[in-house]
């Protein structure tokens, strides 16, 4: 049976791969983002252009029923700590953690019309494992975790929240951090799987995390990052 998600942010990276995999699976998928990108060429696409970080959705476009919710948009900001100052970690907070609770509380009637219905977010590897140069970063994500964590007891049992915590993945976001085959090897020997993660493998575990196989899973932070977080070789 056909379902209907609003993820936020699909036109680009992550977000537009996890869209592309649910309109193939049939699924119809309502896209908030700023630009339109390549959702033009996927079927069963509706766009609204929106900057989150500086708008309230209208209600106008939310669909009546939602299956699931997916906020992706984020922010690779890696500047000392001694060079940023508050308003730059309210940028990040704005644009990572603030972004997603409007999406969140925008969609949430439509959500509760359908027990089962699931909210992905996103963090970072950065936020477990101390990296210089991520504390903007880091500490937004961290608030995005803890906010998974809170709503995840909150909605229970009608809507599962889960957040995945991904390490460098190779997206438009990325691009400055892989821009040559020197830094591409280079980030990917910081991983024990000795690569760097696609965006259509952090979409895999977002579209898991919305279907019925992850019934029983909810509240968790997982981290799909090439094993950075937990293993050493």
């Amino acid at each position: 049976m056909s379902k209907h998600y609003l993820v936020v942010g699909g036109s680009h990276g992550i977000g537009l791969e996890l869209t592309r995999k649910l309109a193939e699976e049939g699924n119809q998928v309502t896209v908030i983002s700023r630009t339109l990108g390549d959702l033009a060429a996927i079927q069963g696409v509706t766009h609204h252009a929106l900057d989150i970080s500086k708008e309230e959705i209208p209600a106008e476009f939310i669909p009546e029923n939602l299956d699931g919710l997916v906020y992706c948009p984020g922010s690779i900001n890696l500047r000392a700590f001694v060079s940023l100052n508050p308003a730059a970690f309210r940028d990040e907070l704005e644009i990572n953690l603030i972004g997603a609770v409007k999406s969140i509380q925008a969609g949430l009637k439509a959500l509760k019309k359908n027990p089962g219905s699931s909210i992905v977010l996103f963090s970072t590897v950065a936020v477990g494992q101390g990296m210089p140069f991520h504390s903007g970063i880091a500490a937004a994500k961290g608030a995005v975790e803890g906010l998974t964590r809170s709503l995840a007891a909150e909605l229970a049992p009608g809507i599962r929240v889960n957040c995945i915590a991904p390490s460098l993945t190779d997206t438009p976001l990325a691009t400055r951090l892989l821009n040559s085959d020197e830094k591409r090897e280079a980030a990917a020997n910081r991983h024990p799987l000795k690569k760097v993660g696609t965006a259509s493998e952090i979409a895999a575990l977002a579209n898991f995390l919305l279907s019925p196989d992850a019934a029983w899973i909810t509240g968790q932070i997982i981290h799909a990052d090439g094993g950075m977080s937990s293993v050493r070789v």
